[in-house]
């Protein structure tokens, strides 16, 4: 995000990115349950995040509340930021 944010910030172009953490969706479906609980254990909010709360990141980003912001990494992990 970085390196483009300098190719393109000239013209006026935004490059960010979003770094979710365990996410409540399909592709966790059949992780085994002893898993995801340790998974979620291991999380500071101690929950798996939503899609929704995913997709607010993005709007945030996609707004104008986010004009002077690029090269930008935003993390959401629900405090995680290891895996084990």
């Amino acid at each position: 995000t970085k390196a483009m944010a300098c190719d393109y910030g000239p013209e006026n172009i935004r490059v960010n990115a979003i770094a979710p953490g365990l996410i409540e969706t399909d592709i966790i479906a059949n992780v085994d349950p002893a898993a995801k609980q340790k998974l979620i254990d291991a999380t500071p909010m101690r929950r798996l995040g939503q899609p929704e709360e995913i997709a607010e990141v993005a709007f945030f980003l996609l707004s104008e509340q986010s004009s002077f912001m690029t090269g930008q990494t935003i993390v959401a992990s629900g405090g995680r930021v290891l895996l084990p």
